[in-house]
């Protein structure tokens, strides 16, 4: 009886122990907390900026917020769940100059943002407004994968594969439901990764644009892959992303780098890089151009030399930023023909750093 009381003790004793969190559990909490409360913040970041658009574009914008579906998330995440198949929801920003008559024609500019689950911010105000007063209407989604919705949309990311559907659907969404919006004039632009989204979707869809401006575009995602951090690297690998490394599944990378995809090219293009690019390493960029002129295709480019500024040298407010900015805008004018485009760099100015006309 004593030897059984023992053997429960000792039996009650282990359990205890063996339940008691190791530190390696508490590690892990540790690191999902602060996971979890990183996601909540990004929330607050992006509540707070989306106040900002209303302020910085009061006196010439509209400003609207619209909630819209692509393709469905893809079906091995978790293929049984209660709506797996439905479409993905997701936000995109729609911008009308304040003059807008809707008895009236406008063009439309796609406005692919940047970065590895990145999203719209208020970085890009000024260029937004200086879209807004030559009357162009914009519309900017925050395609799956962007930040300040939660894990569950940041992990839906699928770089170079259905977030270029979503640009484009966010695109079909403005030409079905406003009247005023001309269906013939339509455009793309973006920068970094969003000059990679503009140049996959017009390769996808070369009917649908008239023209697209691809700044410092992300090219060759395997080329990437040899120069970045392990870090960079482990995003695309995750188990929610892509879920390989490069050298485990090459085609996939390629699939999803544009100067694999170069003999699509269809619609008139303008691209630029810069040598001193910390970022997208312009051998990426001069790499696309060289894959280009062997498909024989017809396009503009423009390899700038050290230009201040490096990454984002010509969307800041810089002189020369500024001029390099007027020049995009004269090439997209060319084929969407807005009612009050730039003439000179005064016009830009005081259209996007409000002074006075």
């Amino acid at each position: 009886m004593k030897s059984s009381f023992v053997l429960l003790f000792l039996m009650v004793t282990i359990g205890s122990l063996l339940a008691q969190p190791t530190p390696n559990d508490e590690i892990k909490n540790l690191k999902d907390q602060i996971s979890s409360l990183s996601f909540q913040i990004d929330r607050l970041r992006k509540a707070n900026d989306d106040v900002l658009w209303y302020t910085k574009l009061a006196d010439i914008a509209w400003v609207d917020k619209v909630v819209i579906t692509g393709p469905p998330e893809k079906s091995d995440k978790n293929p049984t769940a209660q709506g797996a198949n439905n479409p993905l929801v997701f936000r995109a920003y729609v911008f009308f100059p304040k003059t807008v008559d809707i008895n009236k024609k406008y063009p439309l500019l796609v406005y692919s943002h940047g970065g590895v689950h990145g999203d719209l911010d208020t970085f890009s105000s000024h260029i937004i407004r200086e879209l807004m007063a030559q009357g162009y209407v914009v519309v900017a989604p925050d395609y799956r994968g962007s930040t300040g919705y939660g894990k569950d949309f940041y992990e839906a990311i699928d770089y170079g594969g259905n977030e270029v559907v979503d640009v484009n659907t966010a695109r079909d969404y403005v030409v079905n439901n406003y009247t005023f919006v001309d269906k013939d004039r339509v455009g793309i632009l973006g920068w970094s990764h969003g000059g990679m989204i503009t140049l996959l979707d017009i390769f996808n869809n070369p009917d649908e644009y008239k023209v697209a401006y691809a700044g410092v575009p992300v090219s060759d995602l395997i080329a990437r892959m040899g120069y970045k951090s392990q870090g960079y690297r482990d995003q695309f690998s995750a188990d929610y992303h892509i879920g390989k490394t490069a050298d485990q599944n090459v085609q996939e990378y390629r699939k999803r780098s544009p100067v694999w995809n170069v003999q699509k090219l269809k619609t008139p293009l303008l691209i630029h890089t810069n040598t001193n690019d910390e970022d997208v390493n312009s051998l990426e960029v001069e790499q696309l151009i060289r894959a280009l002129k062997a498909e024989n295709k017809k396009f503009e480019y423009q390899i700038y030399e050290n230009v201040e500024g490096g990454h984002i040298f010509d969307r800041i407010d810089t002189k020369v930023g500024k001029e390099i900015r007027l020049k995009v805008y004269k090439f997209l004018n060319q084929y969407l023909s807005p009612s009050k485009p730039f003439q000179s760099l005064q016009e830009l100015d005081r259209s996007s750093y409000y002074f006075q006309k």
